[in-house]
């Protein structure tokens, strides 16, 4: 595919999804904030880095793998208290951030990380043709 045309993809998902996470936030309750939300934003993080850089890595699993371990990393983050510890208070970085570590919240990144993994590997079998 080509990288030009990847990226524009790549771009108008990440504005959708980025809208859809927003209007999650604003105005969702119950499943579709607690989860659906934590699905998506794994789904965010991946779009937009291929927005940046379309290039693939040799090993396909190398993006999502990162996005992974940097989900779970925040979610850790915030079992540790991080926004407390360091005194954060404002209100737009505590949700960013999170204040509430979530053993569901894991189970979501693992779920939401799955159609990157196969959207890389779409992108390698195009690449081979």
């Amino acid at each position: 595919m080509d990288k030009r045309k990847l990226r524009i993809g790549m771009g108008i998902a990440s504005a959708v999804l980025l809208g859809t996470e927003v209007l999650i936030g604003l105005y969702a309750k119950g499943w579709v904030r607690g989860s659906l939300g934590d699905i998506l934003v794994v789904i965010l993080l991946y779009t937009l880095a291929r927005t940046v850089s379309p290039h693939r890595p040799r090993f396909g699993w190398v993006l999502p793998a990162v996005i992974f371990g940097f989900s779970y990393c925040v979610e850790f983050l915030q079992l540790w208290g991080f926004c407390d510890r360091f005194g954060i208070t404002n209100r737009f970085l505590r949700v960013l951030i999170g204040t509430g570590f979530s053993w569901g919240d894991l189970l979501c990144y693992t779920i939401g990380i799955l159609p990157c993994i196969f959207c890389e590997y779409l992108l390698k079998k195009r690449e081979s043709a």
